[in-house]
């Protein structure tokens, strides 16, 4: 069995035994909240429950490191909708140790490209057109600067409001400790 058909035949189950009703909420973010984390699979339960957080109460975004690389980007798009349309009012961004992004090494990953059927001539092409895998692949050497990073392109984003709250935290993805690096109410 492959692992589609397991999702799907799980999910008429869960449909046929009403299994969604405790997850009823709508599309407001019931703690005004919006979260920018990595997409690690560690912290898919780890993190709301390490936060408190329930089904509803915060708009979780995420990408590879908790990285804003493009300012006008589909993550800074998220986080300017969750403000201005979805109620959030305040923003997190939260790494984590041991980070598949930390120390992300962008030769060691075209190589692996290559014996993956990713053709030299494509990655040629690309840097030629302007793509410069070296600088798009590479990943951080320390978590607190990376996400002091983001924090400071949300914050510094020509149409972010001012006077909503950026805070910037690393989580353990071990024990759930979390350890805040940028206290968003500062001014």
């Amino acid at each position: 069995m492959t692992i589609l058909s397991e999702i799907l035949k799980h999910n008429e189950k869960f449909v046929q035994e009403q299994k969604y009703i405790k997850y009823e909420t709508d599309k407001y973010p019931n703690k005004r909240l919006v979260i920018l984390t990595c997409m690690d699979a560690r912290l898919l339960e780890l993190l709301p429950d390490a936060m408190n957080l329930k089904n509803g109460d915060a708009k979780i975004l995420r990408n590879a490191g908790a990285l804003i690389t493009e300012p006008f980007g589909s993550i800074m798009r998220s986080i300017l909708v969750s403000i201005y349309t979805l109620k959030a009012k305040e923003v997190m961004v939260i790494g984590h140790h041991d980070c598949g992004m930390a120390n992300l090494a962008p030769d060691e990953m075209t190589k692996i490209m290559m014996e993956r059927g990713i053709s030299e001539d494509t990655l040629h092409t690309l840097n030629a057109s302007g793509i410069e895998l070296q600088k798009w692949l590479t990943g951080f050497r320390n978590v607190e600067e990376s996400v002091r990073k983001s924090v400071s392109t949300i914050k510094n984003h020509p149409l972010f409001p001012p006077d909503t709250p950026v805070h910037g935290l690393v989580i353990d993805p071990k024990t759930g400790k979390l350890d805040l690096v940028v206290e968003g109410y500062e001014k």
